[in-house]
C-alpha cells in the first residue's frame, strides 16, 4: 500500500491527470499476457525524461519499487508488479519517432512507439526495420529492446540487439546517461548499450533508442514445405541453412499446431502433415528470388519434403503467414491452461529437441504442440493442462523440457525472457558464481532494488 504522502508527492511530478490509485486503473495493469494478476499501487504517466528522472529520485530515497511498463504483451511477468510497487506506464507520452536519418539510415524513437507503426514509417520512405515479433501489431520497441525479441525473419536479419545502436536511459537515482553512438564503430568505454538489451526493466529505465535501418529488399516470395514427420522437417532445417541459403524466416508448426490453426481459421492446412515449414526469401532481383526457392525446395525434398507450394498471390502469401502467427492462439483447443516456453538450442540439435519433447509429452500425457523460429532454433513449446489440478505435473513436464534445452547447449528463452515465470528455473543454465554476477551487477546500477525487482530470479 502506498503511502497518501508518496502518492501526493508523486502527482507533484507529473501532475493529478498522470498519476492514478484508482481501482479501474489498478486492474488495467495489474496483468501481462501470462494472465496472472498482481496489482501495483499507483499507476504513473511521466509526460518526458524529466519526469521519469524526478520519478526515479523519489521511488529511489523512499525504497518504492518501480516497474517499468510498455504495452504489457510480455508472456513471463516482466512487467507485473507483484510485490506492489508503481507502474511507469511509457505508451502514453513516450511514443513518438524523433527522427528518421535517411542519410545514416538510423531512426531515432522513443520506447513507447509500437514495432509495426515504426516499420511502416521507415519502409515508406524505402528502409527496413526487420525485427518483427508475432506481438508487431501492439509491443513497444522498448518492450522489445528489454526482452531482446526476435521475430520470423531473424533467421536472415537477426535480433532486436542487432539493432540498437545507442539510447538514453535513467538510473534508479534518477541520473540520466547516454550509451552507445551513431557511428557504426564504437569501442570506447564498456558496453553498457548490451547491457541494458534484455535487461528486462532491472537495470535503468530507458527514454530514447537509437536503431539501425537498412535498404528495404524489392522482392520477396513465401512457400511452404509438407513433411511427413518433425524429424524429416527439422533435418530439413538446418541442412538448408547450412547448405548457403540463407532465408529470411524459416517457421514451423507440428501436426497439433496445424490442426488447431486449421480448425479454428480454415486455411487449407495439410492436417495429415507430421510438420510443415513456411519459408520466405528476398532479394533485389527476381532471379535470385527463384533461385533461392529452387535451391530450398532441393533440400527440402532431399530431406522427405512431400510438397513444396510456392505462394502464388498476396493472398496466398498472407495466408501461410497467417497460419503461423495466429498458432498461438489456435493451441488453445488442448486446455485450459497453457504453459507457453520459447526454448532456443543450436539448429542441428532440433531433431533431437523436438524427440525429446514428444517423449515428455508421453510421459505425462499431455499435449505438447510445438511451433516457431527454426531457422534460429527458437521453438515455443506449449504444455496443455486441461484440467488446472494437474497444473504441477505441468510445470514437472516444464522443468524436464528446459533440463532437456541446457543439455542440448541451448538456453531457457530465445525472445521472451525471464521475468517471473522463468526466474525459479534459472538454476538450470547458470552456475552459482554466475548468478552471483547478474547479482553483482544488479546492485551497482540499483543498490536499492527498487526497479523491476525479482524479475530474473535477482
Amino acid at each position: 500500500m502506498l503511502e497518501s504522502t508518496h502518492f501526493k508527492a508523486l502527482q507533484n511530478i507529473v501532475g493529478q491527470e498522470n498519476c492514478y490509485n484508482d481501482k479501474a486503473h489498478l486492474i488495467a495493469y495489474c496483468y501481462d499476457a501470462t494472465r496472472e494478476r498482481y496489482e501495483p499501487d499507483a499507476v504513473v504517466y511521466p509526460r518526458d525524461e524529466r519526469d521519469v528522472s524526478e520519478i526515479l529520485k523519489y521511488c529511489n530515497t523512499h525504497k518504492i519499487a518501480v516497474i517499468p511498463r510498455g504495452a504489457g504483451s510480455g508472456f513471463t511477468g516482466g512487467a507485473l508488479p507483484h510485490k506492489g510497487g508503481i507502474i511507469l506506464a511509457l505508451e502514453k507520452y513516450f511514443n513518438k519517432i524523433l527522427e528518421i536519418d535517411e542519410k545514416n539510415l538510423i531512426a531515432r524513437v522513443q520506447p513507447g512507439v509500437v514495432n509495426k507503426h515504426f516499420q511502416n514509417a521507415v519502409e515508406q520512405k524505402g528502409l527496413f526495420y526487420p525485427p518483427d515479433p508475432a506481438s508487431q501489431e501492439y509491443s513497444t520497441l522498448g518492450g522489445n529492446v528489454s526482452e531482446n525479441a526476435g521475430g520470423m525473419r531473424a533467421a536472415k536479419y537477426g535480433i532486436t540487439k542487432d539493432y540498437v545502436m545507442a539510447l538514453r536511459a535513467v538510473l534508479p537515482n534518477g541520473e540520466i546517461i547516454r550509451a552507445g553512438k551513431k557511428t557504426i564503430k564504437d569501442v570506447a568505454g564498456y558496453n553498457i548499450v548490451g547491457t541494458l538489451i534484455a535487461s528486462e526493466g532491472t537495470l535503468a529505465v530507458i527514454t530514447e533508442l537509437t536503431l539501425k535501418l537498412i535498404a528495404k529488399p524489392k522482392y520477396k516470395k513465401s512457400a511452404m514445405g509438407v513433411f511427413g514427420s518433425i524429424d524429416d522437417a527439422m533435418n530439413a532445417v538446418y541442412k538448408s541453412m547450412a547448405s548457403g541459403i540463407t532465408p529470411v524466416a524459416m517457421e514451423f508448426l507440428d501436426n497439433l499446431s496445424i490442426r488447431a490453426v486449421e480448425e479454428r481459421f480454415h486455411k487449407g492446412l495439410p492436417t495429415e502433415s507430421g510438420a510443415i515449414l513456411i519459408t520466405q526469401v528476398d532479394g533485389d532481383l527476381p532471379q535470385v528470388i527463384e533461385y533461392q526457392l529452387s535451391a530450398l525446395e532441393a533440400k527440402f525434398k532431399e530431406n522427405g519434403c512431400q510438397e513444396f507450394k510456392i505462394a502464388q498471390s498476396a493472398q496466398e502469401e498472407e495466408d501461410l503467414w497467417f497460419a503461423r502467427r495466429n498458432a498461438s492462439q489456435s493451441i488453445t483447443i488442448y486446455g485450459k491452461k497453457k504453459l507457453n516456453e520459447d526454448i532456443t538450442v543450436p539448429r542441428a540439435r532440433l531433431p533431437e529437441l523436438l524427440a525429446g519433447i514428444a517423449k515428455v509429452s508421453e510421459k505425462y500425457s499431455f499435449k505438447i504442440p510445438c511451433f516457431g523460429h527454426t531457422g534460429d532454433g527458437n521453438v515455443h513449446t506449449n504444455v496443455m493442462v486441461e484440467d488446472l489440478k494437474d497444473l504441477e505435473k505441468g510445470h514437472e513436464a516444464i522443468t524436464e523440457i528446459f533440463k532437456l534445452a541446457v543439455d542440448l547447449e541451448g538456453t531457457l528463452s530465445g525472445e521472451h525472457g525471464i521475468g517471473l515465470s522463468k526466474a525459479p528455473f534459472m538454476h538450470l543454465a547458470f552456475s552459482e558464481a554466475e548468478m552471483n554476477l547478474f547479482r553483482a551487477l544488479k546492485r551497482a546500477f540499483d543498490p536499492n532494488n527498487i526497479l523491476n525487482p525479482a524479475k530474473m530470479g535477482l
